[in-house]
């Protein structure tokens, strides 16, 4: 028997955020399980030239900065925040976890599974624990991604085809003649930018592209009030002048918010990773797009798609991004008497959201309350899901936000993406887009909720 007043399932980005606010305000002893072998979740598995796709200061937990919260100041992102790299966020979630341990607070438990019913076993060892009865079971694993890495292709893929993840790429030993990227996502992306910067020409890849992806311009999500405020503005302007989902994100397009690839088509997928503007202009540089819907089989040469096959390379490369990300599970209450579920529980940022719910679990004791403070928003996939969860997400953000010390203590994390610092000097831009916020705010979030 492990003492633990909570049993957190998963050590990734929410469930280290989750733990981290709860032992910051709560005097409790934490039992942490997760699979692999350390803290950080898919990152212990990703690609070795991944970046977060944000800004590191949206990132991690609430009472550690991931990096500087510098300003980059060289190549195409000068002037943004910096964004943090595969290693850069495996070594600050280690070092987190080191922190965790010596506080006296958390037990970790790697190379470990849940089982149910407040059983873990070691993978390695085959030990057995169980937690008490009034042990918290907290599922930090509901929104785990699947990654290339961990997950088959999601296509038939016979002998004679070359197959392989986006991970394989760093670790090629020679080059085919044609690259086939497989994904309409932030990991395709990377990996079209990644072979054009090791001088792959434009025209040797063939990205098949599913669905045509809305993204978000990364200068417009940035930790500096001004900036942020000002997007939300724009958004809820937008919404509230709107006609239609596509009218929509045309008018977000034209304020410079979202981004599309192909300004002839008209995206359907609106997951919504940010996308900085040189990265538009190499993945615009690809011509051989494949919008046939997603691949049903790799062969030798050939690609077959429901409406027919299409000719590749007899020595081409077919790279698997075709892993779902982002997960979409049905939204259920945050707490309830099984246990805690974490989920965003505002528009985006699933850090923010895991340590918001840590601080109201140490913070409040009457489940009804909390939940009343965290309701669930899920994720953007359609367009119609990126209005709702906007929707949701901005509803919560004025619920939890009226409550002085949530307030307080969000405007003091980093990890909040709409802090206003106690330290900020304010600014007129700041003034003016608070007052164009509040302008459109409430016409704006009652049109979002028509088109969703």
């Amino acid at each position: 028997m492990v003492d633990a007043d909570y049993l957190v399932v998963g050590a990734g980005a929410m469930g280290m955020a989750f733990t981290d606010a709860l032992i910051d305000h709560a005097d409790v002893r934490v039992a942490l399980v997760d699979r692999r072998h350390s803290a950080s979740g898919h990152w212990l598995e990703a690609y070795p030239f991944v970046r977060l796709h944000q800004a590191s200061a949206f990132y991690g937990v609430a009472s550690t900065l991931l990096g500087g919260g510098q300003l980059q100041q060289h190549g195409p992102e000068k002037g943004l925040q910096e964004r943090a790299t595969q290693s850069e966020i495996c070594t600050y979630y280690a070092r987190l976890l080191d922190r965790m341990v010596e506080s006296g607070k958390v037990e970790f438990f790697p190379n470990s599974e849940y089982l149910g019913a407040r059983t873990v076993v070691s993978r390695v060892s085959g030990e057995r624990f169980e937690v008490p009865e009034r042990c918290r079971v907290v599922d930090a694993h509901y929104l785990a991604p699947s990654i290339p890495a961990e997950k088959p292709a999601p296509f038939v893929v016979t002998d004679a085809a070359r197959v392989l993840p986006v991970n394989g790429l760093a670790r090629l030993g020679e080059a085919p003649s044609q690259y086939v990227v497989v994904g309409s996502g932030k990991t395709a992306t990377d990996a079209c930018i990644w072979l054009l910067s090791r001088g792959v020409d434009p025209d040797a890849i063939c990205w098949v592209r599913p669905r045509e992806p809305w993204m978000m311009n990364r200068a417009v999500v940035q930790p500096d009030p001004a900036t942020f405020t000002r997007m939300a503005a724009d958004t809820m302007q937008a919404g509230a002048e709107s006609t239609s989902l596509e009218d929509l994100f045309l008018r977000l397009e034209d304020a410079g918010i979202m981004l599309r690839i192909d300004r002839t088509v008209m995206p359907t997928m609106a997951k919504a990773p940010t996308l900085a503007l040189w990265e538009l202009e190499q993945l615009r540089t690809l011509e051989n797009v494949l919008r046939r819907g997603h691949l049903e089989a790799a062969d030798r040469g050939r690609l077959a798609f429901a409406d027919g096959s299409v000719a590749v390379a007899d020595d081409a490369l077919v790279v698997h991004c075709a892993a779902d990300g982002l997960k979409y599970p049905p939204l259920v209450p945050v707490w309830r008497p099984e246990g805690i579920t974490l989920q965003a529980v505002r528009a985006g940022f699933p850090c923010f959201g895991a340590a918001l719910v840590g601080y109201v679990e140490a913070t409040r004791h009457d489940d009804e309350d909390k939940n009343r403070l965290c309701p669930p928003t899920g994720f953007g996939n359609s367009m119609a899901g990126w209005a709702r969860m906007n929707v949701h997400g901005t509803q919560a953000v004025l619920s939890f936000m009226a409550e002085p010390d949530i307030k307080k203590w969000a405007n003091a994390a980093a990890i909040n993406p709409a802090r206003t610092p106690p330290e900020y000097p304010g600014s007129a831009a700041l003034d003016d887009a608070r007052e164009r916020l509040a302008t459109h705010l409430r016409p704006g979030l009652a049109r979002l909720a028509e088109l969703s």
